[in-house]
């Protein structure tokens, strides 16, 4: 039974069954969404924002390809779309190699 607030799940396992390779794969891309979102900001960040992004973009595709609850997808959306952001600030100011 996952742990509820006012009828929100506060896990992503909303199945009741543990999945850790989705729940890992949505932790790195969270981690590397809001790196490379916020190292967007800076112009001589382009080479940290364009490879965190590279990566943010790849492992958040695949964990929505394995993910299993509607909690994992919903983080992952969010993290795809801030690495895409920090991705392609990071190509327009540079790219991957400066």
């Amino acid at each position: 039974m996952a742990l509820t607030i006012h009828g929100l799940p506060l896990t992503l396992n909303t199945d009741g069954h543990r999945h850790p390779r989705e729940n890992t794969l949505v932790g790195i891309t969270a981690v590397l969404g809001v790196l490379a979102f916020t190292t967007s900001f800076f112009h001589n960040f382009h080479v940290m924002s364009s490879w965190t992004g590279l990566f943010g973009i790849v492992s958040g595709l695949w964990g929505q390809f394995v993910s299993v609850t509607t909690a994992e997808r919903f983080v992952l959306v969010i993290a795809l779309a801030a690495s895409a952001w920090g991705f392609y600030l990071g190509i327009a100011r540079g790219g991957l190699l400066g």
